[in-house]
């Protein structure tokens, strides 16, 4: 999901500390040695070899940093059962996609395990408190071999994924842990489609080469091209995104002239299967038919030197074969997100012509179950670091009377949505913190639901620190600016036109402000312009507004360029900041906050 790409407190410190992109050619350098010839160890080899052999790849994406399991709506994945119902089963954490990983190995001699990027960012408390090495120490233990870069690997900026791949302690926050010193990642992150502005290089290693006993497959590394798009000006200075299909197409060339015929695409770009159920068949009727969305469209133009594509971003769930250029099917996967699913995909591998015979190419998605036995390293590493954030984790910050669902909900207008933004106007309203008169939060931006049930011992009801970290892990500086009536009906129409017309991103809007949604027609004219009330009064194009959003929003993020355009900029105290002081100010533990009615909102279906 696009989101708001953002950044720890610290880190906004760290980028003007760092000194710019220099550490990031030691990434190539430096990538750790083995890290793609590590071939798991299961099994051994035979005195004579068979002309095929069977090469298991296990891939998930979208983690975020979820080393628990995730709460609430948000950790469960959908499944339609034999009778046609759906059925919500809870999922996900590290503990339980260690075991679902290590058993699925079981018996495949041949196994290697990728991922599609979005390892880190927008990651809870427990991981993003930490810049995110726990997540990184995690998947060192999980045996991943090597991962995409996806957008959120950008959130704070090159130098810091840098440290990720390479190890060391941060740069302004020291080492968290007496007497240690963080590894970075065992696995080689790949980033064929970005490059240095100043030179030209690639900024990570474009691909990889996965060995055991003669099998080699070659694994190429792509985030989506629009990443500028979905993360700050910041987390992208001096970098270049360029075209996921002419990339990927240029590398497959180059590893098939080094003779590795099999090729594995991660592409941290997705789409939309018609069902949100993880067992939907998307090949019904035809060949891909259930699957809509950018990945579609990749997935034709891609060179068909490359045998399966692992993809991420949409947090979908997904096994489809969408026809390569000379029609022939192929497979193209995804695992939902947050580790509550892994996908198991069988590639034959031909000794003879070193390719994978594609039409014995099988997949399938699997649930990381929370009913199995946790692994018992994960559960050790989630208590360590658990104890480090426990004295900030554990605060509490206001109290729910039930769930106010903001991920997990599918609605235009989210419950959690308005809470947020009417949060936001609340804390800028005031003339001397900016005088806002309208907030926008967008939806990608709200990483969970606020979960009634007590996460540890603070107890049924209490939103703790950590609680609100999750939905707001980002900790954007909010922006109140001036913008025209007609910049605000611009900026609605935005979120159902251009680049969001496939997809529309609808704003979560404070209170006063109300219009319809009318989805039955097409492009902006989905946004009904004479709907559109602030206080009930029309917006009027002529009129000057005090409108606040964070400084993603701000500048223009996720396609709202009219909000870009904001004039007379104040910049006020950051996202969190303000959901805290509201769930302060708004609830006791005998006057809970209830969820608000949705109906700022009319949708017309």
């Amino acid at each position: 999901m696009s989101a708001t790409p953002q950044k720890n407190r610290a880190t906004r410190r760290v980028l003007a500390a760092a000194a710019g992109l220099a550490t990031v050619g030691a990434l190539v350098a430096a990538m750790p040695a083995g890290a793609q010839d590590r071939g798991h160890g299961h099994g051994h080899g035979h005195g004579h070899k068979p002309r095929t052999v069977d090469v298991q790849l296990l891939s998930f994406n979208d983690l975020h940093g979820n080393l628990e399991p995730p709460a609430g709506s948000a950790g469960n994945v959908s499944e339609t059962q034999p009778d046609g119902t759906v059925k919500a089963i809870p999922a996900g954490g590290v503990e339980y996609l260690a075991t679902s990983l290590r058993t699925a190995r079981k018996g495949n001699p041949y196994s290697v395990t990728a991922a599609g990027g979005d390892m880190v960012g927008a990651s809870p408390l427990l991981s993003g408190l930490f810049h995110d090495e726990p997540t990184i120490e995690a998947l060192n233990g999980l045996d991943l071999d090597v991962t995409a870069v996806g957008n959120h690997e950008f959130d704070e900026g090159a130098a810091e994924l840098a440290r990720l791949q390479n190890g060391g302690c941060h740069p302004v926050e020291g080492c968290y842990e007496k007497g240690k010193k963080f590894k970075g990642a065992d696995f080689p992150y790949l980033a064929a489609n970005v490059t240095k502005e100043k030179t030209g290089k690639p900024l990570l290693k474009p691909y990889t080469v996965w060995k055991k006993n003669g099998v080699k497959i070659g694994f190429i590394g792509v985030t989506l091209e629009g990443t500028p798009d979905i993360v700050t000006a910041n987390g992208v200075k001096g970098l270049k995104f360029h075209d996921e299909v002419e990339t990927i197409n240029k590398y497959a060339r180059e590893l098939d002239r080094k003779g590795v015929k099999s090729i594995v695409a991660l592409i941290h770009e997705g789409g939309a299967p018609a069902s949100t159920s993880y067992n939907y068949d998307c090949d019904s009727p035809g060949a891909g038919d259930g699957i809509s969305g950018p990945i579609v469209d990749i997935a034709k133009g891609i060179t068909p030197k490359v045998d399966a594509l692992v993809t991420g971003h949409t947090h979908q769930a997904y096994v489809c074969t969408v026809p390569d250029p000379s029609g022939k099917p192929r497979m193209v996967t995804s695992a939902s997100s947050f580790g509550k699913l892994y996908t198991d995909t069988t590639l034959t591998y031909d000794r003879r012509t070193k390719d994978i015979v594609r039409t014995s190419v099988k997949s399938a998605n699997h649930v990381v179950t929370r009913d199995q036995a946790k692994a018992t390293d994960m559960t050790r590493l989630i208590d360590r670091w658990n104890k480090l954030a426990a004295p900030i984790a554990g605060k509490p910050q206001g109290w729910i009377s039930a769930d106010i669902n903001g991920r997990g909900s599918t609605a235009p207008e989210k419950p959690l949505g308005n809470v947020i933004a009417d949060a936001q106007l609340e804390g800028l309203a005031p003339a001397d913190k900016g005088g806002a008169e309208v907030a926008f939060m967008n939806p990608g931006g709200i990483r969970a639901d606020l979960v009634h049930k007590a996460s540890g011992s603070e107890g049924d009801g209490v939103v703790t620190y950590g609680e609100a970290f999750t939905v707001q892990p980002f900790t954007n500086m909010m922006n109140v600016v001036d913008l025209t009536g007609a910049q605000l009906v611009t900026a609605l129409q935005q979120q159902v036109s251009g680049s969001n017309e496939a997809s529309p991103k609808i704003l979560q809007v404070s209170k006063g402000l109300t219009y319809t949604l009318d989805l039955t027609k097409s492009g902006a004219d989905r946004v009904v312009a004479d709907t559109i009330k602030l206080n009930g009064e029309a917006i009027d194009p002529a009129r000057t507004y005090r409108v606040a959003m964070n400084e993603f929003l701000a500048g223009g993020g996720d396609g709202f360029a009219a909000l870009g355009e904001g004039t007379n900029k104040l910049v006020g105290a950051s996202d969190l900041d303000l959901f805290n002081a509201y769930l302060a100010a708004h609830s006791t533990a005998a006057a809970p906050l209830a969820p608000p009615a949705t109906d700022r909102i009319t949708v017309i279906q």
